[in-house]
């Protein structure tokens, strides 16, 4: 019975699984997304990076199993980095951060680029790792000045990729998304299937493994 882990902190991702039939063991990765990105070329692409600091997200948590979970598991790590005005976005660093990128972004379209990392663990052994990335391209709308103030005091711009967020109070200002809306909240299903099927597994028997609790 395949258990799915999931190295992130963030309450879409979680969510997105459940929503898809998976209640996930959460273990949050605590990787230094500064000191991979420091590690990386120049010519590193988006895709590179978003597959790089998932890749490490899953890494991270790996050492940390039990060893009841680490004898069947599937580990995955994602991350996500919005590609505008010609350089990736992480979160915003501070409210004026936020409230700056939103008033560059308002009413033009960026590039939300995630990367996925599937790690499958057979006997506390890596039995495969795959990696890749997805993008969407966003289309933003144009918040009043009033909205905008709001919306960076609720604090949800500063703790997001881009500084918005689709399934959350950000979305009253997308506009429309061209791609896959779950890889925008951060863990694209499609490309998660595609890399659980390259490690063995398939989705029926993964319901039956982590069956949704209250």
């Amino acid at each position: 019975m395949t258990r799915v882990v999931l190295a992130s902190a963030s309450s879409g991702r979680r969510k997105v699984l459940r929503q898809a039939g998976i209640d996930p063991l959460v273990i949050v990765s605590g990787v230094d997304e500064e000191a991979v990105l420091a590690g990386l070329g120049p010519e590193s692409t988006p895709p590179d990076v978003t597959a790089a600091l998932a890749t490490a997200k899953a890494e991270a948590v790996i050492d940390g199993l039990d060893a009841a979970v680490a004898a069947d598991c599937v580990v995955i790590g994602c991350d996500s980095m919005l590609y505008r005005d010609g350089a990736l976005v992480g979160k915003p660093a501070t409210a004026a951060a936020a409230r700056a990128g939103w008033r560059q972004m308002g009413g033009t379209s960026g590039q939300l680029y995630t990367g996925h990392c599937v790690i499958r663990l057979r006997d506390s052994a890596v039995a495969y790792r795959g990696a890749d990335s997805t993008v969407t391209t966003v289309r933003f709308g144009v918040p009043s000045p009033a909205e905008l103030d709001a919306y960076v005091a609720s604090g949800e711009p500063t703790s997001v990729a881009g500084g918005f967020t689709i399934d959350g109070l950000g979305g009253w200002f997308i506009e429309g998304v061209d791609g896959d809306p779950s890889s925008v909240v951060g863990i694209g299903l499609p490309l998660t299937r595609r890399l659980l099927a390259a490690a063995g597994l398939n989705l029926a028997a993964l319901w039956a493994a982590n069956p949704l609790t209250p």
